[in-house]
């Protein structure tokens, strides 16, 4: 800075008075970050000095002089001025002092410490840890002591805190052996940083402590990884206890001979759910993780494993599931979930940068943290499903994909401050039925995404097809006939009207209306009561040639229905449209309190019928004409929503015109989607290539069932 003497300040820092070396240092924490400030710093001899008073000082002037020379060491300078009484200090600080500052500079220095130990060439060889471990054993509060402070309500304190263990965290893993840093880790757990971590992560102090708390985020991924990477071997003394102990876990019947040898239990690993009698090579796609979280679900609950073993002893061999199998299927799954395998320090610098609340609950990862008891649930769902669908053995690769599902759905949709406890309480309890729609929902996106094209083209041709079928169905229904009645009026004994009886309708007539065998004319008769039997067509003396309509129109809405039923019955009275005019013929006008239902047929009238005037005896052709008007050729009034669908859409699709009705349109892509489905069910990328095809046999199927080679499925 240049309004800073240096030289001036350097010799301020040695006063006998304590205000100005409180001065001088609290104007040096600010100036220090400046490398070229820094470098004049050590050349006119301030580092001793800045020494000495982390050293011998106190209070805030403690505080400014520990900031400074962490400040110092992360620009990867003063390392001379770091020894072994300087780090003792440092470390009795953070056991010991009280005062907030204080503690913040001191597990600063600390952190530098460890995170640079490459500086110190009077020591080579000696790790960051491996430095701080004299001091460390002097003082065995310190871990317990920077795990406590991590929960700190001062987030400056929390943040150094923190970081301070993730440098601890990181430098072992690098360079410690390989007995002695799952140690460390261990015992940090055991102190209670995941819990703490944890509950930061779901706190309103995320953005404070962004930085320290993703990081530790990363170091996890880091631990999986390495516990992954390394083989199970039987040679290392941890690998074979953990080994030795599923199989005491299990509590394996015993022999009745003591002296017989373990060749009494043929079966020892694959009753646990191994596929051989030699597991160590079944843990090599999830190496000693695999291990790990089959041994903790087994340990933390030996009395349910043992009553699972039993239970899955009494199935038939191929319908007992693998647990052992499926423990390290989950430990995949949950891998794969999470991205151990992908660094995500750059990702979450980006999420860093951007303020925003949603960026910070997508680069949180706070489930992760939980590793053993996501697995302990998804292992339990695993089982859980394999029950309901009873699987069998060659189904193992499906439920594995149900559980990918179900984790997916759960963990990777809960938000960052969703408790563990009811994740795990979803994933015991999650609908077995709503995870095999996930499942279809998730299949049809897949292959969109794979053959987006060729997948259009099947659905249209299907729903091309679907349309044809509900079309050809609506007609058969105007071939059957139906009964209508023909006018409402009140009935003559129901008394005084009545709000109650306003809208009771009655009819004074029944219409039978049919559609010919050779669907060009529609016939009908009318009749005094509606009769126990359907009248025959000769019986119906009244028909119109199709070939005249022009159009068809209803009040039909051409929503869903807003009754609990598409079959309740309509009980509104009918009413003529007061201008008389009539709607496009595709459209349809929603039908209100006061009007009925009703389906009007339009049309054309040749000049020679009675109802035609000598004036328009002219053209009737299916087309407007300015000579011969439209008229009313028949009324309908449906007592139910299904039966209005069927006859307007029917009377649509007869006249070759789209259908208009909900009912209808639900048919349609209800068919349409299933035929996609079944046949999506039937491809899988492996079957491309295939030169020849295995014939099913008709073993366990009666004469009722054949198989339909050609087709989707067996009938």
């Amino acid at each position: 800075m240049d309004n800073i003497n240096v030289s001036e300040l350097v010799e301020r820092l040695s006063s006998d008075e304590e205000s100005v070396r409180k001065m001088a240092v609290f104007k040096l924490q600010s100036a220090i970050g400046d490398p070229s400030f820094a470098d004049v710093f050590i050349y006119e001899g301030g580092l001793p000095k800045l020494r000495f008073l982390a050293l011998h000082s106190t209070g805030n002037t403690l505080a400014y002089c520990l900031t400074s020379l962490s400040r110092l060491l992360e620009l990867d300078k003063g390392w001379e001025g770091v020894s072994d009484e300087l780090i003792g200090r440092v470390v009795e600080l953070v056991v010991a002092q009280p005062l907030v500052n204080v503690n913040r500079g001191a597990m600063s220095v600390l952190a530098a410490i460890v995170s640079h130990p490459h500086r110190r060439d009077s020591q080579p060889g000696i790790t960051g840890f491996q430095r701080l471990k004299p001091a460390v054993d002097q003082h065995p509060q310190f871990l317990p002591m920077l795990v406590e402070k991590i929960t700190s309500a001062d987030h400056a304190l929390c943040a150094n805190s923190l970081q301070l263990i993730n440098s601890l965290m990181r430098d072992a893993v690098a360079n410690d052996e390989d007995t002695e840093w799952p140690k460390f880790i261990k015992q940090l757990q055991e102190l209670g940083v995941i819990k703490s971590v944890y509950g930061l992560m779901q706190s309103s102090a995320v953005q404070d402590l962004a930085h320290p708390l993703l990081e530790f985020q990363s170091l996890t991924k880091v631990l999986l990884r390495k516990w992954r990477e390394e083989k199970v071997d039987l040679e290392k003394p941890d690998h074979r206890r953990a080994i030795r102990g599923l199989h005491v876990a299990s509590d394996p019947s015993k022999p009745v001979d003591p002296k017989k040898s373990q060749k009494s239990h043929p079966e020892k690993w694959r009753r646990l759910g191994f596929e051989t009698e030699s597991p160590a090579w079944e843990f090599d796609a999830t190496g000693f993780l695999g291990l790990m979280d089959f041994t903790d679900f087994v340990y933390k609950n030996e009395d349910g494993f043992q009553k699972l073993l039993l239970e899955q002893s009494a199935e038939a061999a191929e319908q007992r599931c693998p647990i052992a199998r499926a423990s390290l299927a989950v430990t995949s799954i949950l891998y794969e979930h999470f991205e151990v395998d992908k660094s995500d320090e750059s990702d979450s610098q980006r999420y860093v940068n951007h303020e925003s609340r949603s960026n910070f609950d997508r680069a949180f990862k706070p489930m992760l943290l939980h590793w053993s008891r996501l697995h302990t649930s998804g292992l339990n769902a695993f089982i859980r499903l394999w029950k309901a669908a009873g699987a069998e053995v060659e189904d193992f690769e499906k439920i594995e994909e149900l559980v990918r599902i179900l984790i997916e759905q759960v963990v990777g949709q809960a938000p960052r401050v969703r408790e563990i406890k009811d994740v795990e309480e979803e994933l015991a309890d999650f609908d077995c039925q709503r995870l095999r729609e996930l499942q279809m929902e998730l299949l049809e996106l897949t292959y969109e995404d794979a053959w987006g094209h060729h997948l259009r083209q099947v659905r249209d041709e299907l729903n091309h097809e679907a349309l044809q079928f509900v079309k050809e169905q609506r007609i058969r229904c105007l071939l059957q006939g139906a009964w209508f009645p023909q006018t409402m009026n009140y009935a003559t004994d129901a008394g005084p009207i009545t709000s109650k009886s306003l809208s009771r309708t009655i009819p004074s007539s029944w219409r039978y209306v049919r559609l010919s065998h050779n669907r060009r004319y529609l016939h009908y008769a009318d009749f005094d009561a509606r009769g126990d039997t359907e009248p025959r067509l000769d019986a119906l003396q009244e028909k119109i040639d199709l070939s005249i309509v022009s159009s068809v129109v209803s009040n039909v809405s051409a929503s869903a229905p807003s009754t609990s039923s598409s079959d309740s019955t309509l009980k509104t009275l009918p009413t003529a449209p007061a201008n008389g005019s009539h709607p496009h013929p595709l459209s349809s006008t929603p039908a209100t309190a006061s009007t009925s239902t009703k389906i009007t047929i339009h049309g054309y009238l040749p000049p020679d019928h009675p109802s035609t005037s000598h004036s328009h005896s002219h053209s009737h052709s299916r087309t407007r004409s300015t000579s011969t008007p439209e008229s009313i050729l028949l009324q309908l009034h449906p007592q139910s929503h299904t039966l209005a669908s069927e006859w307007l859409d029917g009377l649509l699709m007869l006249l070759n015109q789209q259908p208009i009705t909900a009912d209808t349109s639900k048919l349609v892509n209800l068919i349409g989607g299933y035929g996609l489905k079944i046949r999506l069910l039937n491809v899988r990328y492996e079957d491309v290539g295939v030169e020849e095809m295995v014939l099913p046999g008709r073993e366990g199927v009666d004469e009722g069932y054949f198989y339909d080679i050609g087709g989707m499925e067996g009938v």
